[in-house]
């Protein structure tokens, strides 16, 4: 007799489990409701960062302080662009007068930022606007895609923040936002079309500006990379992957590929009377237009037996003397974005009367701060000329 009844309980459990998981399952559909941009705005009128950029409520946003705080903010922090962002804005406070600004002024501005092919199209931006659009920045995305270095998020955040027009920026927080929201699975970048139709799905007909904004801070302080506040969000009850308890692993996205190890050498000659010896390079490629000392070329099977024949040749008063270069110890390691670089760096200790290369100038170590150094650069020099 017990061997006919087992099977019939097992059945009646199955049974009633799988009516329990429909039931959960009813129950998690019922409590996901369609995410409101009201519920987002009415949050961000709460709660809104003050940010050195952004206009009060109820005001218009500035274009030119959006699109210079926009550029800024490419692969870079709130935190470190807030004081380069206060120095442009003193120094030029409008398109005509960054426009009218020296390029090497603008570099030297820019100097520790990073990623310099940002301030080249800013600059060229800048002229591009006085030229075309007398000083003004065009409204609609399109005619704002046209310009040097403004692409499609870009666009977008100037149409929408500083024109209210219906344009839908995608920044890494809104992806993260709406790759939660929508429990959108596919691995960055390959998502991007996807979050991108969802985004402009969902930004309201009104106030796109502020909803923009809303996204990016909702991004920025509760649907964080790492442990998301989901218990502070808006949106909590209209997120599938919070529902799913799922948000830390969205968005998903492919491994990147380290790049290969490139090597080289810098050479560091300081004149007696406290100058070191520099060059630009040239003004297109990796930090184009930027002030650098000597250096070999970058590559992946880089000599250490023959650095010294890339070093610079010097004559002092009527002789040609060969110069005493010495190797520090230790290497100036740096990442760029597709590629890790270590540095052997060399130093010389040469006589006032020291001529210049050609293609070289000599500059004051008190002024080395006001050249634009990018930041492998200032390793360099703080490593060979260490402060007393």
């Amino acid at each position: 007799m017990r061997g006919s009844v087992m099977p019939s309980a097992m059945a009646a459990g199955a049974t009633l489990a799988a009516k329990t998981a429909v039931r959960q399952q009813a129950k998690a559909r019922a409590a996901l409701s369609s995410p409101l941009p009201t519920a987002l705005l009415a949050w961000y009128d709460r709660h809104r960062r003050v940010l050195p950029w952004r206009a009060p409520p109820g005001r218009r946003a500035d274009p030119y302080r959006v699109w210079l705080s926009e550029i800024m903010l490419q692969q870079t922090t709130v935190k470190a662009v807030a004081p380069y962002y206060a120095r442009f804005l003193a120094r030029w406070n409008d398109v005509r007068a960054l426009a009218a600004a020296p390029l090497g002024d603008v570099l030297k501005a820019w100097a520790g930022l990073g990623y310099y092919a940002r301030a080249r199209n800013l600059h060229a931006c800048a002229r591009a606007l006085v030229e075309r659009h007398g000083g003004k920045f065009p409204a609609r995305e399109a005619a704002l895609r046209d310009l040097p270095g403004i692409g499609a998020y870009t666009a977008a955040a100037i149409a929408a923040i500083a024109f209210d027009e219906p344009a839908s920026p995608v920044d890494g927080n809104i992806e993260r936002v709406i790759a939660r929201l929508y429990a959108v699975t596919t691995p960055l970048p390959a998502a991007k079309a996807e979050i991108s139709r969802l985004a402009q799905a969902l930004t309201p007909a009104r106030r796109t500006g502020d909803f923009a904004q809303a996204m990016m801070d909702l991004g920025a302080t509760i649907c964080t990379p790492k442990h998301p506040a989901c218990a502070l969000c808006p949106w909590s009850q209209s997120c599938t992957a919070h529902l799913r308890g799922e948000a830390e692993t969205l968005p998903r996205r492919v491994p990147k590929r380290e790049g290969v190890l490139r090597r080289g050498a810098a050479f560091v000659a300081r004149r007696a009377d406290g100058f070191v010896l520099m060059r630009t390079r040239p003004a297109r490629g990796l930090l184009g237009g930027m002030t650098e000392v000597p250096t070999t070329e970058w590559v992946q099977d880089f000599d250490d037996g023959t650095a010294l024949k890339a070093a610079p040749r010097f004559v002092s008063g009527k002789a040609r003397k060969r110069t005493a270069w010495r190797r520090l110890s230790g290497a100036v390691r740096h990442v760029f974005t597709h590629f890790p670089l270590e540095l052997a760096v060399y130093v010389a200790d040469l006589p006032v009367s020291t001529r210049t290369p050609a293609g070289t100038r000599w500059v004051a170590i008190a002024e080395l701060a006001g050249e634009a150094l990018p930041s492998v650069m200032r390793k360099v020099v703080a490593h060979a000329l260490p402060i007393d």
